[in-house]
């Protein structure tokens, strides 16, 4: 309760005091809302305007400015010229100069690709008997905007990511080929639907092999849209518009990942490029670009660049590539193909083929041959882990050997005698082998070939491999023959080159060739012990020093075994083993003698620095 003296105060407090007191208070509240209904008046009427541009009411927009005739049709272009999905605008605080204001706009755009474009702007407010408008002007679109001019969105290419060998270099980059299609309709309008379409062939011919004019016309006829006829390369289209110039006959730019070096692992390459090339492609760029009425870039007024995706990383090594390379494009007439990988690791290094071989796909990694006396390693590695010889025990090398009904011949039948297992394995003694696959259990081949890699089944990300087969075989000729590698056993030179990578490295090695992507093994597990690989090196050795490979002697140690697979009519011509942390199988197919193989490989290891570590 207020005390009787304050009462008094109040009481005696004189009129006028209170009287100016209120005034004051009605006047500063006066003069508030009149500020405020003065900026509200442009920015409301600055915000109508921008709320039916968002809403594509280039109408409604167009007559809260004091020029519809020119404004209408440029909101409705910067909708248009940006392909834009959505946009929003808010004001900022308005300045006011009597009838002018200027309202700050923040622009939010949400073009293509869901990009998002943010930018300031000014739209400038004129006040008349009527009240506020926009007084047009196409900065108030963008400050950057002049009359007649225009916004234009474009969706850059995105960057495609490079693929690098091992060495450092590029292999694959982004490239342009021209893609061909033929349009039925068109080419019906223009003329002759089968008259295009042979005038097509005789132009594409050589370079689509496979075209056939009849068929592309009834196949483009029965559908509506145009029919993908294959890609050229951007210089065969140069070379050949003229000629391309024919009703329905449609070309196009397309980007595809290529190779930078056409001779490089052609074959590989190819198959890299369906595991990958979709994944290299980067985020979209974008940019908005000012035009003149003649399309012509006035200003670049936002410019976002893409993102590249990281670059797939080949376990290929140009050093060894490019050697395997040199060496079996030297052989002229038959196919020849070497593999190279990484003996302690199973990268693989190389995968050459020459153009003969290339015609029957990627055999070096795939084909099916018998591998002859190369399988001996094989065959050495399950009779030591079954403790039935070691490589100074002395076996048979007759000429020939009967075992069950078969007659089972040497190579032009040699004979050596009774010999140590080392000296009939350099020699390539097959009855010696013969003898030991015969004493054998039904699955110990099998077990030692998968223990070293062989007859497993490999899904490698980037490269189709059949390493090969090597059935259990309880039929006793069977076996025998499969001890020298001439029955049921079939590989690959990959396979082959699994083998040698064991026999260095102790252990079944995994075939991989795109780093950070892993090979999926399915199929047999075995192991052997490594006093198993300590007794078969030195036998692999002394078919270099001493026995059927010394054209390769001067090559550096060099450990490995010659194979010739008969078939009807000649034999295959094999090599394979390892130097240093490199293990290579190499094939001529119908080579004949093993020499050709054994030299092919000295080719190769002489073009290889001796500096070089895998």
């Amino acid at each position: 309760m207020l005390s009787s003296a304050v009462l008094r105060n109040r009481s005696s407090r004189p009129r006028w005091m209170v009287a100016t007191c209120l005034l004051t208070v009605l006047v500063l509240a006066g003069s508030l809302t009149a500020c405020a209904t003065q900026e509200d008046g442009p920015r409301s009427a600055a915000q109508a305007f921008l709320d039916k541009f968002a809403a594509k009411d280039f109408d409604g927009a167009a007559s809260l400015t004091t020029n519809p005739n020119r404004s209408g049709p440029q909101l409705k272009q910067t909708w248009e010229g940006l392909a834009a999905t959505a946009m929003t605008a808010s004001t900022g605080r308005v300045s006011i100069n009597q009838d002018v204001a200027d309202v700050p706009v923040s622009y939010t755009w949400t073009l293509p690709g869901n990009h998002q474009w943010q930018y300031d702007a000014t739209v400038s407010m004129g006040r008349d008997d009527t009240g506020w408008s926009v007084r047009w002007k196409s900065s108030d679109i963008h400050p950057k905007l002049g009359a007649d001019q225009q916004l234009s969105f474009t969706q850059l290419a995105p960057p495609r990511a490079a693929v690098n060998e091992s060495d450092g270099s590029e292999v694959m980059v982004d490239g342009t080929v021209t893609g061909i299609s033929f349009d039925a309709a068109a080419a019906a309008a223009g003329g002759s639907v089968i008259d295009s379409a042979h005038r097509l062939v005789g132009t594409l011919g050589p370079l689509i092999p496979g075209l056939d004019a009849q068929a592309i016309a009834e196949k483009a006829t029965a559908q509506s849209d145009p029919l993908p006829i294959g890609r050229i390369s951007s210089g065969d289209f140069d070379r050949l518009r003229d000629q391309l110039a024919v009703p329905g006959i449609l070309t196009a730019d397309q980007s595809i990942l290529m190779p930078r070096d056409p001779g490089f692992a052609p074959s590989v390459l190819a198959e890299v490029r369906d595991q990958v090339g979709g994944e290299l492609t980067g985020v979209s760029g974008w940019r908005v670009s000012v035009l003149n009425p003649n399309a012509v870039v006035a200003d670049v007024v936002a410019d976002e660049a893409g993102k590249p995706s990281p670059a797939v990383l080949l376990s290929l090594s140009r050093t060894v590539q490019d050697a395997a390379q040199r060496a079996v494009n030297a052989v002229a007439g038959k196919q020849a193909m070497l593999v190279a990988l990484q003996a302690s690791t199973g990268k693989i290094l190389a995968v050459a083929q020459n153009r003969d071989a290339d015609r029957d796909g990627l055999i070096a990694a795939s084909g099916q041959y018998p591998p002859g006396s190369t399988f001996k390693i094989v065959t050495s590695a399950a009779a030591f882990h079954e403790n039935m010889v070691n490589p100074d025990s002395t076996v048979p090398c007759p000429g020939e050997i009967e075992i069950g009904p078969r007659t089972i011949p040497n190579y032009d039948g040699f004979s050596l005698g009774p010999v140590p297992l080392r000296t009939a394995f350099a020699q390539s003694c097959n009855t010696s082998f013969a003898d030991l696959a015969s004493r054998m259990g039904p699955t110990d081949l099998t077990h030692a070939a998968a223990a070293m890699g062989l007859g497993a089944q490999y899904d490698v990300p980037g490269l189709t491999v059949k390493s090969g087969s090597v059935p259990v075989e309880p039929e006793l000729v069977a076996r025998s023959e499969d001890g020298f590698g001439q029955g049921k056993v079939l590989a690959s030179p990959l396979g082959m080159a699994l083998v040698a990578a064991a026999a260095q490295s102790g252990k079944a090695q995994i075939p991989t060739l795109i780093v950070g992507r892993k090979t999926t093994v399915t199929g047999p597990h075995a192991t052997l012990s490594d006093d198993v690989y300590q007794r078969l090196r030195p036998m692999m050795r002394a078919v270099v020093t001493e026995g059927t490979a010394t054209s390769i002697a001067g090559a550096g140690e060099v450990f490995g075994k010659t194979g010739e697979a008969e078939f009807a009519g000649g034999s295959h011509a094999w090599f394979a083993g390892y130097r240093g942390d490199i293990a290579f199988a190499t094939l001529i197919v119908a080579g004949g003698d093993s020499t050709n193989s054994v030299n092919l490989t000295r080719d190769f290891f002489a073009a290889i620095p001796n500096s070089y570590r895998p």
